[in-house]
């Protein structure tokens, strides 16, 4: 009953956001070599898994055993995931920061394991120049940095070096740390940052294509923010890179629904399918089997696909 109330959800979400002519207005920008994967965008939406090896992940999913890694994500390969994010530390706001040394020993071994347990492409999760460094040391093909060059401008300098795309983020923490200032205008506040980051990251040398580019649902924006982001994600076309969304799970569902973490699939597919019609390209998940259908369902309505 869950996962057919998901699909109804998801499916009258499109229905609106196409209603209101919405959908995706500007050309794709490209492709982006991942690993061993082309990223052809615009083509339909493509899938990120979550691994969370942190123990106080805000979702519940914290995965604190290497093998509970592993499986998982060899699970989430054969759901139909197309990349998979391996994380270290939580990012939810009452979490503590660790050490270098401590996220280190958390992502180093998942990443050496999965890379000979899956073939899919594997992101880090961290805004550490030395995790980001070590990660692609042991198999990592994309860092996924949640500060987008606001704290650590040299993982640009590693990404051009080491010829790896990067995912950077807007993130509003360091100006509204409890989630409470009311921008004047959160959408314009996030294309200047993600304009500011990605021209940063073309400064330091890395290639204009292995840019992708997250606004960072949750992440300093209140619970009415982040659904004003949602609403308006096709404004971030202008920056002509890849989108990914975030959304999974997120506080904004409890907020609108009421409803605790292990409660809110039908929120994420209602979530996924309007930033779909809105443009968004990539989309990072929990439920990996759940949201490939809502995607493959979302990408027949918008994109014609397959």
């Amino acid at each position: 009953m869950q996962k057919v109330s998901a699909i109804l959800i998801a499916s009258s979400a499109i229905i609106n956001a196409v209603s209101e002519g919405n959908a995706s207005r500007l050309e794709r920008p490209g492709q982006t070599q991942c690993g061993g994967m082309l990223f052809h965008w615009g083509q339909r939406t493509y899938i990120m898994g979550i691994i969370n090896v942190s123990p106080d992940s805000f979702s519940g999913d914290g995965l604190g055993d290497v093998g509970a890694a592993v499986a998982r994500a060899e699970s989430m390969a054969a759901e139909g995931a197309d990349i998979i994010d391996v994380g270290g530390e939580s990012t939810r706001p009452s979490s503590a920061e660790i050490s270098v040394e401590e996220e280190l020993r958390r992502v180093i071994p998942v990443l050496k394991r999965l890379r000979g347990a899956v073939t899919l492409p594997l992101s880090v999760d961290t805004y550490r120049l030395e995790v980001a460094r070590r990660a692609l040391d042991a198999g990592a093909d994309m860092i996924n940095d949640i500060w987008g060059l606001k704290k650590e401008p040299g993982l640009a300098d590693l990404a051009a070096r080491r010829k790896v795309p990067i995912l950077l983020m807007s993130n509003q923490r360091d100006l509204s740390p409890q989630h409470d200032v009311v921008f004047p205008d959160i959408v314009a506040i996030v294309v200047s940052d993600l304009r500011r980051a990605v021209e940063q990251a073309v400064a330091s040398g890395v290639p204009r294509e292995s840019i992708i580019v997250d606004p960072g649902i949750g992440f300093g924006k209140t619970p009415s923010q982040n659904l004003e982001l949602i609403r308006r994600l096709d404004e971030l076309r202008t920056l002509d890179r890849p989108i990914l969304i975030g959304s999974s799970r997120k506080s904004m569902a409890g907020y609108v629904l009421d409803l605790p973490v292990d409660q809110r699939l039908e929120a994420t597919a209602a979530t996924v399918a309007i930033a779909i019609a809105r443009g968004v390209d990539l989309v990072r998940v929990h439920d990996i089997r759940e949201m490939v259908r809502v995607c493959r369902m979302s990408d027949a309505v918008i994109r014609s696909w397959p």
